[in-house]
């Protein structure tokens, strides 16, 4: 293996200044990012002048069948759909049906947020853009991990529980509820469902004929990935995300091939194949800066001094030129979808496993070799992150379970749970209960059925949720808190490790005993 990766090196390092990327750079490039970061399978394409210059698979769909990856794969995008609610709500402007700065209670009277000010001013741009002073990830418990039951009324009607971390408008913070709120907005104003406006007003026109706006929808499953994710220290394929509420938010499946054609539609300012499927106007509100994501930016190797985000989209600058970018994350898979407009670029890359430093080093190399940046390793200089990221993430976790296993030897780990057992409620996630199940003791969330697995005594009144799905790495601190009796009135919750996925909002729950 290490002559493969000398003999990648030496081909992307030879490469002259502004010398793109060949197909077959390509080709390497992707086999050793399958490699270097332990994917099953990826795909990519490069859109360049209008035209797809590359598309192919990688690797192979899943672990199960080894079936190959093709152009016409299907993926998880996840919240690379948001962009495509933000073109739904732009079509609905261009036709008169809404403005962006509406307010959100014109169309959904009964939303509601933790303070009365900000409801009443809450407009449907604020939806888009990352500014309602909710935490990073608040309430993607009640959609993530997959296996709720929460509905779309539920997660409008709970929101009004969820408390700001900071004032409106002020800071960005990563909201993926409030685009579930915006696919409602697309529903009441139109007349139809989110689901149904996105397949007949985008996916059709474009003849995105193999992609889907959730999975329950795909008329043909068969080249499909399997999710993927490290569990016991090896590769496996996992549960697939199914998803009910957050379809608007994250719900998209879809090709590289199909996608190419949502590329080109962007680059074309909503133009393809010679309809204009939304104007310019909406173009522009969609690709400007509306909410500031990071205030002291390191201009880096792309010389980047600023990044914002619009509708949908990430917005930067890199060497000069304007950068539109999104990720995606789903239990097992995460995307990439990249665009350099003054370059008539757009790249994308999309895989079956939960590392993003095989879409990042793909895309970056790629992005390279037109920007004319030479003698970059994106493969190696990621991989080296994600190793100092793992260790990071290991001397954490290791020690907290090192500390509990030495409790459980000296019987110190062994205690009476009768102070704790009951049900605990959160106003917006529900009821769990503490229970002993078979001599141990338990966790198990009433709405949200992954939420389930054995609690371990670590401090004081704290345990450690170790959940039964280990592909989640998401275990989490349970503190119980004590009255002024010394009874157990309450619960409160965070993530063990550092690397824990933000939709897990355990931070967030503040759970009273019933």
């Amino acid at each position: 293996m290490r002559k493969t990766v000398l003999f990648v090196c030496a081909a992307l390092f030879s490469l002259p200044a502004y010398s793109q990327l060949s197909s077959g750079a390509i080709d390497s490039l992707a086999e050793r990012s399958l490699k270097a970061f332990d994917v099953p399978g990826i795909a990519v394409a490069v859109i360049k002048d209008g035209k797809v210059i590359h598309a192919k698979g990688y690797g192979v769909r899943s672990l199960r069948t080894m079936q190959k990856v093709d152009e016409n794969t299907l993926f998880g995008i996840a919240s690379n759909t948001k962009a495509f609610t933000a073109a739904a709500l732009g079509i609905l402007v261009d036709e008169g049906k809404l403005k962006w700065d509406d307010r959100v209670r014109d169309y959904i009277p009964e939303f509601k947020l933790f303070d009365s000010w900000v409801t009443e001013q809450f407009t449907i741009r604020d939806l888009l853009t990352h500014r309602s002073g909710l935490g990073l990830g608040a309430g993607d418990l009640m959609f993530f991990p997959d296996s709720s039951d929460f509905t779309i009324e539920d997660v409008i009607y709970n929101l009004r529980y969820l408390k700001p971390v900071s004032s409106f408008r002020s800071k960005y913070d990563y909201d993926n509820n409030m685009y579930i709120v915006a696919g409602e907005v697309v529903a009441r104003a139109s007349g139809m469902s989110w689901d149904d406006f996105v397949t007949t007003r985008i996916l059709q026109p474009l003849g995105m004929t193999h992609s889907a706006t959730s999975f329950d929808r795909l008329k043909d499953t068969g080249d499909i990935i399997d999710a993927h994710s490290v569990v016991d220290g090896r590769v496996r394929v996992i549960a697939r995300s199914t998803g009910k509420v957050d379809h608007a938010a994250g719900g998209i499946n879809s090709s590289i091939a199909d996608l190419s054609k949502w590329v080109l539609l962007q680059l074309a300012h909503g133009k393809y194949n010679g309809k204009q499927l939304f104007s310019d106007d909406v173009h522009e509100e969609m690709w400007s800066p509306q909410t500031i994501t990071q205030r002291r930016v390191s201009p880096g190797p792309y010389n980047t001094h600023f990044q914002a985000y619009g509708f949908g989209f990430g917005i930067s600058d890199v060497k000069g030129y304007k950068q539109l970018s999104h990720t995606g994350g789903l239990e097992g898979m995460v995307t990439q979808i990249t665009m350099i407009p003054e370059l008539n670029l757009g790249i994308i890359v999309l895989t079956n496993q939960e590392e993003s430093a095989a879409f990042a080093s793909i895309t970056n190399q790629i992005k390279d070799s037109y920007l004319g940046i030479t003698g970059t390793d994106r493969v190696a200089e990621y991989a080296a992150i994600v190793k100092r990221n793992k260790a990071m993430g290991d001397k954490v976790t290791d020690s907290i379970w090192q500390h509990i296993e030495a409790l459980q030897k000296t019987g110190k780990g062994s205690v009476d749970m009768s102070p704790y057992t009951g049900t605990y409620h959160d106003l917006w996630f529900g009821d769990i209960t503490i229970s002993v199940k078979n001599g141990r003791p338990w966790f198990e969330s009433r709405r949200s059925r992954q939420l389930t697995g054995e609690l371990y005594y670590y401090n004081g009144n704290t345990f450690v949720a170790k959940w039964n799905n280990r592909s989640m790495h998401a275990d989490a601190f349970v503190s119980f808190i004590l009255d002024e009796n010394g009874k157990t009135s309450g619960i409160t919750m965070k993530p063990v490790s550092p690397l824990t996925d933000f939709s897990y909002d355990f931070q967030d729950l503040d759970f009273s005993r019933k």
